[in-house]
């Protein structure tokens, strides 16, 4: 049902008629279609469901194009971004072209689901902000990572399993909850491999986030376990090209702590409430769904 998704959102951006847009397009990374998946599992593959998984990807496309320009990434999935390609300019405007095609369509699915999905792109507006302010200073407060998080990358996970279940009529709210837990737990294991994995892996060079000036769990975590020299010291490195040196001595200090594991066991926390109330629905497909997301390693 996915290659119904994919066909929708061509669809779509052919029916502005426009072919250069529709070629740059085609040079957005697809990534994986958790929120299309989602959708399908909960709603089944009507017209009406695919053409809201379809909605819902290009907003979340739009959302990344515009995340690449914030961030000055030049590499998304292992591919050069639209901004690296074509410039800040295009891949601005291009994002732009698909939040508003994006809601346009939307008017034509639900108008309960179009108010979810709205409010979420709004979160997401806000998260997107708050990532912004927050680079700037060396964040140590667990709530506002949380929060940030929240919008940023789980209010359009939590909106997309609530409208799905509005669309197949069944009680919102265990969708929603389920939602918002794989979304935070999505970002925070995004966070964990941000150091763990290898630059190959991610797509990106790897600890980019601290260099961006991004604070995320496993700092928070290891600044609150280390002494006042260390954390004199970890504050020094925040926002700014690390040496080798400099990269192992952070994950040595979050190895005797055992940060890592810390910050996954809290991710595995909200995986684990996600599959409770799943398999309690009868949502098979939906927790595994969860499950792989704690065990994934790109």
């Amino acid at each position: 049902m996915l290659n119904a998704v994919e066909r929708q959102i061509i669809h779509y951006i052919k029916e502005l008629d426009e072919p250069d847009i529709l070629e740059l397009y085609k040079r957005v990374p697809k990534g994986k279609r958790l929120r299309a998946k989602l959708i399908l599992k909960i709603a089944g593959g009507s017209l009406r469901v695919v053409k809201t998984a379809s909605i819902v990807e290009m907003i979340h496309g739009a959302s990344l194009l515009h995340d690449d320009v914030i961030d000055n990434s030049n590499m998304r999935r292992n591919r050069p971004s639209i901004n690296a390609l074509y410039g800040d300019k295009t891949a601005i405007m291009l994002g732009d072209i698909l939040y508003s095609k994006g809601f346009y369509e939307l008017n034509d699915i639900d108008k309960r689901v179009a108010k979810v999905i709205s409010n979420a792109v709004v979160a997401l507006s806000l998260g997107e902000l708050k990532d912004v302010s927050l680079s700037q200073v060396f964040n140590t407060n667990r709530d506002v990572y949380l929060k940030m998080i929240y919008q940023k990358t789980a209010s359009l996970i939590e909106a997309s399993a609530e409208s799905a279940s509005i669309l197949a009529g069944k009680n919102p709210i265990p969708y929603r909850t389920y939602g918002r837990n794989l979304g935070l737990a999505f970002q925070m294991i995004d966070d964990i491999l941000d150091i763990t994995a290898d630059s190959k892996t991610l797509g990106k060079p790897a600890m980019h986030d601290f260099v961006e000036g991004k604070t995320t769990l496993p700092y928070i975590y290891l600044y609150n376990a280390l002494d006042e020299q260390d954390k004199i010291k970890l504050k020094s490195l925040h926002a700014r090209a690390i040496s080798v040196d400099d990269e192992g001595w952070i994950k040595s200090k979050m190895r005797e702590h055992k940060i890592i594991e810390y910050s996954y066991n809290e991710a595995k926390v909200l995986i684990d409430e996600a599959i409770s109330l799943m398999e309690s629905a009868g949502e098979l497909a939906l927790s595994a769904i969860a499950k792989e997301m704690i065990e994934r390693d790109f």
